[in-house]
């Protein structure tokens, strides 16, 4: 049965924590809703309602244009082993691009002040309702490990390479939304 929070838990938050994947779901009015898998590696609560993600360089960047269009922002997390439970997080994105001073302070926080290979954004979650639901039906998957085929990618792609597939990929949504990417 599903149960709703007005804020993160410490017991959500520990699930959060001990989970390698999540999805982000987004829309704007009149677009595509984009679903997108991610590792949690990536991910953190910054307090009872707020999340946010280091995003790396993709195929697109349909997240951002909605964003960016007032539209909407659902993380949702669920136990591929364990005791079953999914987890949404609700709410408001707001992007963080290359350059500016919330993302170099991201960066110090959860990274050192390093930019990990293909890095460009964050985006951070103002969270204004958790749900948790049973999970029952949610398969048991084992973790294999990270994939390092983005690293190699944008390690091979270079800093000048990345900033043209950027320029050509990541500024306008699929349905033409300006995403409000600019690569610094």
């Amino acid at each position: 049965m599903a149960m709703q929070f007005p804020a993160i838990t410490d017991t959500h938050r520990a699930f959060i924590e001990t989970q390698k994947i999540f999805f982000t779901g987004s829309c704007a009015t009149g677009t595509r809703v984009n679903i997108s898998p991610r590792s949690t590696a990536h991910l953190h609560v910054l307090g009872p309602n707020a999340v946010a993600y280091l995003d790396l360089t993709g195929s697109g960047s349909e997240t951002a244009a909605h964003v960016k269009a007032g539209g909407a922002l659902t993380i949702m997390l669920c136990a591929f082993d364990g005791a079953p439970m999914i987890l949404r997080l609700y709410g408001q994105g707001r992007i963080a691009f290359r350059g500016t001073p919330d993302y170099a302070a991201f960066l110090d926080r959860f990274h050192g002040g390093a930019e990990p290979a293909g890095a460009r954004q964050i985006v951070f979650l103002t969270v204004d309702l958790v749900q948790t639901s049973c999970g029952y039906a949610v398969p048991f998957f084992d973790h294999v490990g990270e994939r390092p085929t983005l690293d190699r990618w944008a390690q091979a792609k270079g800093e000048e390479g990345l900033r043209a597939y950027r320029a050509e990929k990541n500024t306008t949504s699929i349905d033409g939304l300006p995403t409000g990417f600019r690569d610094f």
